[in-house]
């Protein structure tokens, strides 16, 4: 049977619009406005909890914030989590997806955010008592009708057996400690785990040139570093091992040329205009590197994959505390709290199955019911709702 499908698609203005509609019928289209003083408070506290720096403040004071807040603490995390999906689940979709779960089928829901909220975790909004979103439905992210529809797009064909081309926690020379490790000591050992050799890991020879060829005929990209914003999704960038005569359309940053969205799409050399091919699918685990629904222009990395050819891209929706920033400022860890090799290796394993948004909201909803049941750190909310998956 094949799996019912949803289609929800955010705008806002002063208030927030909805419209979805189910895949098996899509002229059956449903409408509602939801007014903004109810949905706007809710997603001011949301802003308060999540580690993303707010106006002024930096990125080590955002995760001390966030980390002593409400998505660490199981209690204020249910009540926020509840208060979200009051506010945001509609009433008579919620309807409509009881009517597949009391026939024992899980609905796959694909949300196309607005906007304002580019950052809900929607797979974690808590429905009912020890139930979450993706408890009842696997989740993706449904992107733009102009990224998916792109007349030039060629979705990249999966093969199983097919190559992984692997970034893990390059080198970003002559930078600052803002861009080094991610994944500290434990890297090497993760190398092993994932089935690379050890050499694998921070590496300082892993530039756009080394990339795009290594890329051009792997089945699957797993990243794990760093990436930030700009003012634009076209600029967001992908830090790797180039030095500052790299060409690229990003300045040099601290010794460094970024690799932005708009390289990937446009080229980076130049006079030679043509973007990448990307693989069929795509891991970018690093801050903030599925954020782009927060520009008025949603274009960014995911959306720069997803036009360069890959169907399925999973990536975080805020900025993803790291182990050592997890020891340093959550309350009630140990000095071997680990989190993030974990996640790097579910990711991993997801992209390998038949249905990545399947596999992966599997994966949350085994957090989602031990952070439920435990409250443990590593279960939080602040690591696994950082995850989407688009779906082109």
């Amino acid at each position: 049977m094949v799996t019912p499908t949803v289609q929800l698609k955010l705008v806002d203005t002063d208030h927030l619009f909805y419209t979805w509609r189910w895949e098996h019928e899509l002229g059956a289209v449903q409408n509602i406005m939801v007014p903004g003083e109810t949905v706007w408070p809710i997603l001011d506290d949301l802003a308060a909890a999540l580690p993303t720096p707010l106006p002024g403040e930096t990125v080590d004071q955002a995760l001390e914030r966030s980390l002593n807040g409400p998505l660490t603490d199981r209690d204020r995390e249910f009540a926020l989590a509840t208060d979200l999906a009051r506010a945001l689940i509609p009433h008579q979709l919620a309807m409509e997806m009881n009517a597949y779960l009391e026939q024992g089928i899980r609905p796959h829901v694909r949300i196309q955010p607005s906007h304002a909220t580019a950052q809900v975790p929607w797979e974690a909004l808590r429905v009912d008592a020890g139930e979450r979103f993706v408890t009842n439905a696997d989740m993706s992210v449904l992107p733009p009708a102009t990224v998916r529809n792109a007349p030039e797009r060629r979705i990249t064909p999966w093969n199983l057996d097919g190559r992984v081309a692997a970034v893990l926690d390059p080198k970003v020379p002559g930078t600052t400690a803002a861009l080094g490790s991610v994944l500290g000591p434990e890297g090497g050992a993760l190398a092993e785990r994932l089935g690379l050799e050890v050499t694998a890991f921070r590496r300082s020879d892993q530039t756009r040139d080394t990339l795009q060829r290594d890329l051009a005929d792997a089945s699957r990209f797993l990243y794990v570093g760093h990436v930030t914003t700009s003012t634009n999704g076209l600029d967001a960038r992908l830090h790797l091992s180039c030095g500052p005569s790299t060409t690229g359309r990003a300045e040099v940053v601290a010794g460094h040329r970024p690799l932005t969205a708009a390289d990937i799409v446009l080229g980076h050399r130049p006079g030679s205009p043509g973007g990448w091919r990307m693989p069929n699918r795509v891991a970018l685990i690093a801050c903030e590197s599925g954020g782009e629904a927060r520009f008025a222009e949603p274009v960014g990395l995911v959306a720069a994959a997803i036009h360069a050819g890959a169907e399925y891209v999973t990536a975080t929706r805020w900025t993803l505390p790291t182990d050592a920033g997890l020891r340093r400022y959550a309350p009630r860890v140990t000095p071997e709290t680990t989190a993030i090799p974990e996640v790097v290796l579910a990711v991993n394993e997801a992209h390998q199955a038949p249905d990545p948004v399947a596999a992966v909201s599997a994966w949350q909803r085994t957090h989602a019911a031990q952070w439920e049941a435990h409250g443990r750190l590593e279960n939080s909310p602040i690591i696994w709702a950082a995850f989407g998956t688009t779906h082109g």
